[in-house]
């Protein structure tokens, strides 16, 4: 009998969120695991790696090489792929279609060349930029694949090609070697094999990160002749695009290991003070996680692009109904004049009417120019120039850290111009994430208020500005054990790496925070001075102990935590643990004296703005942890849902805490800050601030940044759920049979007039927007068939909760938006995409996120537009970015100055070359009055070639590049001058058509004027002067100087380069 885990998802109706708690896991899984097995016996290991080795073949053939191919195209492809990429594109296949009507003689009344001379133009300006990009992308894969390294074969290390290199192959790489595939590190010359790596290819870090092989390969696997006879067998995850996680096993001497990302070594990297190492290749070529990282990235298009293509798809219409206007002209006129003119006869006896249908499509042709062909060329153009504009930009040089602005895209800049709502991330977004050590509270005593001298400890690094002798009166004499206690644990639980540099301690931490605390336990008296492959070593107060480790329990951004287990030299067992005050509490032996005080000091803390962590430990006996253990090895080494089975462990042992007081980091605001806020509050852009801080902590921080003043009333969850709840009741008692036919009812939530502000945590978010968890049951339930009638129940009820929550959602939004500002708290990254995408999806507001760790990342993608700031917490932000930049201040120049001035000018360019074109095209129209709507043309053949190619298009060019209304001084000074973008007062359907009878104007008087003057003129030899080609190089010459000089009027551009092209 076949059974089935049901998801089964409850609202609790009466439970209330709680703002300390952070909210579950972005990821959904099991809460509840089956019990795993005590331990994996390495006889059954032994039997697994046989079955393996079964498939021994597969190991020898068939395996991924590592040669990589970026390119596109090759020397035969090249035309007809570029071809076909190009003509996909509906403007360049409608060309296509006009040149091929245009060599029917029956049809066509315009030359061929006339459209061929700048469609080449487009098609080949293309195709050159990608044949550029190609052949770059070709050099590019020829020199990576013929790198070389060394690889055993037959027994000994040989230089090979990284191309000829294949999964299985042992590789030895040296000092500043890339890494040229995926690798486990089996040892190297560090001692414990540690090998330091530089991942600034993959991720745009330049800080050293360090990896560590297996205790088992460290010592068995250092020499040649061991190297080529190992026989290890790894069973691993698929290849994936995660740089941050690996899961596998390695099965060796009838033994199983687990493989972390600790272990990897990704192609990309850089080998650093470390002179050699070894390593099994893993994944190779188009299977690394670098390539799978290289794939198509989502692509963003401005407003404005979608309104340009509704344009022309309008221009197209137009072009239809003129076309078949003047054909129907046309049949008329040859029932009624043509065929009673022999003069005209053509020796064709056709119908008026196929004559009609005939002179549609050769309308078609002689209009064409209304679509304009080189406007996505131009329009690309003006925005490469814009974004070089941004990248040349002095004042958003950050010279501290030698860090230029940078449009990482070329597509957006108009779209900076028309920004509504900004999402912040607060550290080191708002803050600069340089963490200094301020206060901390030991057995609920707060310590910090005076300057210490610590010249007495020799580790002192002298950087520590600390306020407090009674504190190191404390340490010295040892009367609170709890003291030492607590710098004791700051040293010996963390994962930062030390090296010596001119017999200095230097420390390498992954985090700014992880960084602070063990600096300032090594001032305090407690230095870390090295680690092992399982040993820990501190300087207590002089006295260098060395510990063992038993186990590390990571941290992550679902546990909030991080624990390390140590067996003392006196041999007893200790669990260390540090992390966010809501999940230690939720950890503690209810037997905590001082959980109170120091609770009040969280919140004191927090009043200060400082970022704070709860220490705490556990005494363990020896049996339980044995116990503990096996569960600890057999999760390790899990093929699935090993970091569930993990987290699922940990739990286990990290209860009944014993809580030792808490540590205060601050962390400043940026220069600049308030006054940025401030003005881009003036031009109507609303801020909202996403971190997963404590609700007092941000609440501060917005105080701080003035994003909240005294005369702000700020709401809170409860408040505005009750707001929803009413709101959503009174929804309800509106609908019924005929709600569909009463208008929605647009009431405000709060009474008109004062600045509100919304401060929301994390988990009030999940439960006004119905995103309560998804649990997984473990009661089996029979599968059995459903009846048709129970499929239709079950599906309305879940068309029901959609729509409420469809509904809850946009109330919510509708609220926010009232509020002059927003601050979620204690959310996940993948709550603040969540945010992101709702005020996207329910205001249709164009939005930017800002942010500066791999945290943002989500929230900076969803976004319409990417700000990355290259901070403190790597590069993941910045390269996932559409713009970037070193501090939040320069978010103001980037779009009041060239936000503005980019949309202003797009407008500008797209307005005037509608114009310009309608004002060159319908001149034919107002001919065909006056040629029988014969199709034929007003200029000459060649004028109509180079009209937009030469002779009117390097002013507009220049205007969409150079145009400035205002200087970038007055732009900043006067921040509403930003809002003509929010609202697209500049370029709009209304001024489209204004565009359109501005040009149909221009072309009347461009024909009429000089129609009027040839039409009945006489020279002085008595012959009239009036030929055809006078007629058309007067018109001409007519529409040259006008459009040229109309740069002039279009809102006062000022630059006159009309002699140039005349």
């Amino acid at each position: 009998m076949n059974t089935e885990r049901e998801s089964e998802t409850t609202f609790e109706e009466d439970s209330q969120p709680n703002d300390e708690v952070v909210p579950y896991s972005d990821d959904e899984t099991e809460d509840d695991l089956e019990d795993q097995e005590p331990a994996v016996e390495p006889e059954q290991n032994r039997v697994n790696r046989e079955a393996e080795e079964i498939q021994e073949p597969f190991k020898k053939e068939g395996r991924q090489n590592n040669a990589i191919k970026t390119y596109k195209y090759n020397v035969f492809t090249f035309l007809p792929l570029n071809l076909l990429e190009q003509f996909k594109r509906a403007a360049n296949l409608y060309f296509l279609i006009l040149l091929i009507l245009q060599t029917i003689p029956q049809i066509s009344t315009l030359a061929w060349y006339t459209t061929l001379v700048p469609f080449l133009v487009v098609l080949g300006v293309t195709a050159i930029k990608d044949l550029v990009d190609d052949v770059a992308r070709h050099k590019m894969d020829k020199e990576i694949n013929n790198r070389t390294c060394e690889v055993i074969k037959d027994g000994r290390f040989k230089i090979a090609k990284w191309k000829e290199i294949q999964v299985g192959d042992v590789i030895r790489l040296k000092k500043n070697d890339f890494v040229p595939a995926d690798i486990l590190l089996l040892s190297s010359s560090e001692p414990n094999s540690l090998c330091y790596v530089e991942t600034a290819e993959l991720d745009g870090e330049t800080n050293l990160k360090f990896k560590m092989a297996l205790e088992i390969t460290h010592q068995y696997l250092q020499k040649e002749n061991s190297l080529a006879t190992f026989d290890g067998f790894i069973e691993c995850e698929e290849p994936n695009n995660r740089l941050d996680k690996f899961t596998g096993t390695l099965f060796w001497r009838k033994t199983s290991f687990p493989l972390d990302a600790d272990r990897i070594l990704l192609r990309g990297c850089v080998i650093r003070n470390t002179d050699f190492c070894h390593g099994l290749v893993i994944f190779a070529g188009a299977d690394t996680k670098m390539m799978k990282n290289s794939g198509k990235t989502r692509f963003k298009r401005t407003k404005i692009d979608y309104l340009m293509n509704y344009m022309v798809y309008t221009i197209f219409v137009v072009l239809i109904l003129l076309s078949a206007g003047l054909a129907i002209g046309h049949a008329y006129w040859e029932a009624q004049v043509g065929n009673y003119s022999w003069y005209l006869y053509s020796g064709e006896d056709a119908t008026p009417s196929y004559r009609g249908f005939l002179n549609f499509w050769g309308y078609i042709i002689v209009l064409n120019t209304l679509v304009p062909i080189s406007l996505y060329v131009s329009v690309e153009v003006i925005r490469l120039g814009q974004s070089h504009f941004i990248n040349w930009d002095l004042q958003m040089y950050y010279a501290e850290k030698d860090t230029p602005a940078k449009a990482r895209t070329t597509t957006l800049n108009e779209q900076l111009g028309q920004i509504h709502y900004i999402f912040s991330d607060k550290t080191g977004t708002l803050t600069q994430n340089i963490m200094t050590f301020k206060k901390c509270c030991i057995n609920g005593h707060i310590y910090g208020p005076k300057q210490v001298d610590f010249s007495w400890n020799m580790y002192a690094d002298g950087k520590l500005a600390f306020y407090d002798h009674y504190l190191i009166e404390q340490i010295q004499s040892g009367k609170e054990p709890g003291v030492r206690q607590f710098f004791f644990l700051l040293a010996v639980c963390h994962t930062v790496m030390v090296d010596r540099l001119d017999g200095q301690l230097n420390y390498q931490a992954a985090s700014p925070d992880e960084g602070a605390l063990v600096s300032a336990a090594r001032n305090f008296g407690f230095a870390f001075l090295a680690r092992t492959q399982n040993t820990i070593t501190i300087s207590e107060l002089g006295t260098e102990r060395t510990y063992k480790v038993l186990a590390i329990l990571d941290f992550n951004s679902d546990r909030k935590r991080m624990s390390i287990i140590v067996r003392t030299p006196e041999g007893n067992i200790r669990l260390y643990c540090k992390g966010a005050d809501t999940v230690i509490y939720e950890r503690l032996h209810r037997m905590n004296p001082t959980k109170q005080e120091t609770q009040d000091a969280l919140d004191i803390f927090a009043s200060e703005t400082l970022r704070t962590l709860c220490l705490c430990y556990k005494e363990i006996e020896e049996k339980e942890f044995q116990e503990w253990n096996k569960k600890f090895m057999a999760a390790s080494i899990a093929s699935t849902n090993r970091d569930e089975a993990l987290d699922k462990v940990y739990e286990e042992i990290e209860k009944d805490l014993i809580l030792l007081g808490a540590t205060a980091i601050e962390d400043r605001l940026q220069d600049g800050v308030p006054e940025t806020i401030s003005k881009l509050s003036k031009a109507d852009i609303k801020i909202w601030v996403l971190t997963g801080d404590k609700k007092e902590t941000a609440e501060n921080i917005g105080f701080a940044c003035e994003l909240l003043t005294e005369d702000t009333t700020i709401c809170y969850g409860e408040d505005i759920n009750a707001l929803l709840h009413t709101r959503m009741e009174n929804q309800r008692n509106r609908g019924g049979v005929y709600a569909k036919f009463v208008p929605p009812v647009h009431e405000p939530f709060f009474p008109t007039g004062g600045n509100r502000a919304l401060i929301i945590t994390g988990s009030w978010l999940n439960e006004i927007l119905l995103e309560k968890k998804t649990k997984k049951s473990n009661i089996l339930k029979l599968k059995f068939p459903r009846t048709e009638e129970e499929r239709r129940m079950r599906t309305q009820s879940k068309r029901r909760l959609e729509a409420k929550k469809e509904q809850q959602q946009q109330n919510f939004v509708d609220l926010a938006c009232e509020c002059s500002a927003v601050i979620c708290c204690r959310v996940t990254p993948k709550q603040k995409a969540m945010v992101v995408d709702l005020v996207k999806r329910y205001k249709k507001a164009i939005t930017l996120a800002i942010g500066d760790g791999a945290n943002d990342v989500n929230m900076i993608k969803t976004a319409h537009i990417g700000v990355g700031i290259s901070g403190q917490e790597g590069m993941q932000a910045v390269m996932s970015s559409d713009y970037s930049f070193a501090q939040f201040r320069y978010l103001q120049r980037l779009l009041l100055v060239h936000g503005r001035w980019s949309y202003i000018r797009m407008c500008k360019f797209l307005r005037y070359f509608f114009y310009k074109n309608f004002a060159f095209t319908l001149v034919h129209f107002w001919y065909s009055f006056f040629n029988g709507y014969s199709a034929q043309t007003a200029y000459e053949d060649w004028f109509i070639t180079l009209y937009n190619l030469l002779y009117s298009s390097l002013p507009v060019l220049l205007m969409g590049l150079l145009d400035q209304d205002v200087s970038d001084k007055l732009s900043l000074r006067f921040p509403g001058l930003y809002v003509v973008g929010q609202r697209d007062l500049l370029f709009n359907y209304r001024r489209f058509f204004v565009s359109l009878l501005h040009g149909v104007l221009t072309s009347m008087i461009l024909f009429f004027i000089p129609l009027g003057a040839y039409l009945q003129t006489v020279g002085q030899d008595g012959e009239a002067p009036s030929d055809y080609q006078s007629f058309a190089v007067t018109i001409a010459s007519a529409l040259i100087i006008t459009v040229n000089f109309q740069v002039r009027e279009v809102d006062g551009f000022q630059y006159l380069l009309v002699p140039v092209f005349l």
